[in-house]
């Protein structure tokens, strides 16, 4: 069965045909529309979704965001244009005919990382650390999505009180400090405007200032893995997200937490399946529940 992966990011939108075989073909990306207003992403979803009729038996998609029965909403407006109730399973339905399953995309690349590492863990955190920081949880084999669809949202776990205020309205958020968009945010003089892509260059040519970002982030990052692991003894991290998979960034992850008392300490791993884990994740997940 071809299953018609999505993946809602905070600044593109991909998507793609997976079959049985967990083989990824027809990949294509557009971007994540400006515009606040529900109707552009709409818009967008039905552009995607056009070129793949016919070719799919069911979708599946993943989303940043808070996924509860279909509806999207977004937790930090800065990630995704302040969507409030935004029917995404009803609205990928209607432009597919297919049945369709949704969940949050750190929700979703947890479960396929989980699923590549099985044999090894049943007990695997994720964190994505790109547009924004997010995370999912698999705990004796299951993935948690909690009551309220807010499970693994740790990115907006408290990293330093006295830090900027978060897009989700707390101050001193991990995403506020280490996220892409943080890591931009904070640059001053000749790092003034550029994106974290750029800053990441320039932290590899040797800017001291561009490496204190990239290491503020990485240490944000190391000290929310020893709360995640003081809390749920997880065997194992995996990071993702476009600053996660960064050259050098998981070493200087690893190389602080090194430095914490050993009970603190958990082997940290890229993600398995790069920046379609997202996509992946959907799938099989769609696959579990079998829809």
């Amino acid at each position: 069965m071809n299953t018609l992966a999505i993946d809602i990011g905070g600044t593109k939108l991909a998507a793609a045909i997976i079959n049985s075989a967990l083989e990824i073909s027809q990949h294509m990306e557009i971007p994540t529309p400006a515009n606040a207003e529900p109707q552009a992403l709409e818009q967008a979803l039905a552009q995607l979704v056009e070129a793949y009729q016919g070719k799919a038996q069911r979708v599946a998609v993943a989303s940043t965001g808070i996924i509860d029965k279909g509806i999207l909403t977004a937790l930090n407006p800065d990630n995704l244009g302040g969507l409030n109730h935004f029917p995404l399973q009803a609205i990928v339905e209607k432009y597919t005919g297919l049945p369709c399953v949704v969940l949050n995309d750190a929700q979703a690349a947890a479960w396929a990382e989980y699923c590549h590492l099985s044999a090894q863990f049943k007990h695997v955190t994720f964190i994505t650390v790109s547009t924004g920081v997010g995370g999912g949880i698999v705990i004796n084999g299951e993935l948690l999505i909690g009551p309220h669809a807010f499970a693994g949202h740790i990115g907006h776990i408290q990293a330093d009180p006295n830090g900027p205020r978060c897009g989700c309205g707390r101050v001193g958020c991990v995403e506020a400090i280490a996220s892409g968009r943080a890591i931009a945010a904070g640059a001053t003089q000749e790092l003034e405007g550029k994106n974290a892509r750029e800053i990441f260059a320039q932290a590899l040519s040797g800017n001291l200032q561009a490496q204190q970002r990239v290491a503020r982030s990485a240490q944000a990052i190391c000290q929310l893995i020893a709360n995640i692991k003081a809390l749920l003894d997880t065997e194992c991290i995996v990071l993702g997200g476009s600053v996660g998979l960064a050259k050098g960034y998981r070493q200087q992850v690893e190389h602080q937490l090194a430095q914490l008392p050993q009970a603190f300490q958990v082997p940290v791993y890229s993600a398995h399946y790069q920046h379609d884990a997202g996509l992946m994740g959907a799938a099989l997940w769609s696959e579990h529940l079998v829809i």
